[in-house]
Order: structure tokens, then C-alpha cells, then sequence
């Protein structure tokens, strides 16, 4: 079995970003070399796609710590503040 190669417009369309961005940061991203074919496999995609996700960390869609054992599950949750102007 073999493994499926991406081109660069192959893998700007997988990834949802223009050519000339895969272009321009190449040498910070995963991919395969020969000569001067360039080439990303499906794993390349998923490795660009971790080294650019961002999980918020403040604000109510921050990631919470797990609560401690013993812990209701929903015990970490905090209300939001209020919308009423005063």
C-alpha cells in the first residue's frame, strides 16, 4: 500500500490556506523532498494542523483542569458575569 502524496495545491485545499502560505513557511512545516518535488503525506496535514491550533486560555472557552477526584463533574464550572449594565 501506498501513501497518498498532497501538492502543494492539494495540500493548501486540505488545510484551507493559500499555496503561497505552504509556500512561504516550508521550512517550519513537515513534508517529504525529492529533488525539488515537494510533497506532504496525510500525517504532514494533521502535524501542520496541531503546530497551529490554539486552545483559548482565558475568557468562558478556556480549557478547565480536570476537577479533583472525588469531585462532582461539573464542579469546576464557573458562572459567567452578569450582562446587566449598571
Amino acid at each position: 500500500m501506498t501513501t497518498r502524496r498532497f501538492t502543494y495545491p492539494e495540500a493548501a485545499e486540505e488545510l484551507r490556506v493559500e499555496e503561497r502560505w505552504l509556500r512561504r513557511n516550508i521550512g517550519q512545516l513537515p513534508h517529504s523532498k525529492k529533488g525539488r518535488v515537494v510533497t506532504f503525506t496525510a500525517a504532514d496535514l494533521d502535524r501542520i494542523d496541531q503546530m497551529h491550533h490554539h486552545e483559548p486560555s482565558t475568557g468562558p472557552l478556556a480549557v478547565a483542569s480536570a476537577p479533583m477526584a472525588g469531585a462532582h463533574p461539573l464542579a469546576y464550572l464557573k458562572p459567567l458575569p452578569s450582562r446587566r449594565t449598571a
